[in-house]
């Protein structure tokens, strides 16, 4: 089951929470959950989210595409289509 936690945060912090959420498209909670799993060193985000499927093309210095900087966004979009 469940458990629910009441936490106070310091006003820049939620202020960035609140930012962070509208960006990303997520629950506040969401993201504090993930913050903890991350920072606890639990698994690592929930499988087959949009962001874990581009995983491999986000930071990486060998891409394998010598234009990745200019079709980022196009190879981002095909690889959340392809599903990994």
């Amino acid at each position: 089951m469940d458990e629910q936690l009441t936490v106070r945060l310091p006003a820049e912090l939620s202020r960035a929470l609140r930012q962070a959420a509208a960006q990303t498209q997520r629950k506040s909670s969401e993201i504090v959950r993930l913050a903890l799993r991350n920072y606890l060193g639990l698994a690592g985000a929930e499988p087959g989210r949009a962001a874990d499927r581009v995983r491999g093309l986000l930071g990486s210095l060998e891409s394998g595409q010598p234009d990745l900087v200019a079709r980022s966004r196009t190879y981002l979009l095909e690889s959340i289509r392809r599903g990994g």
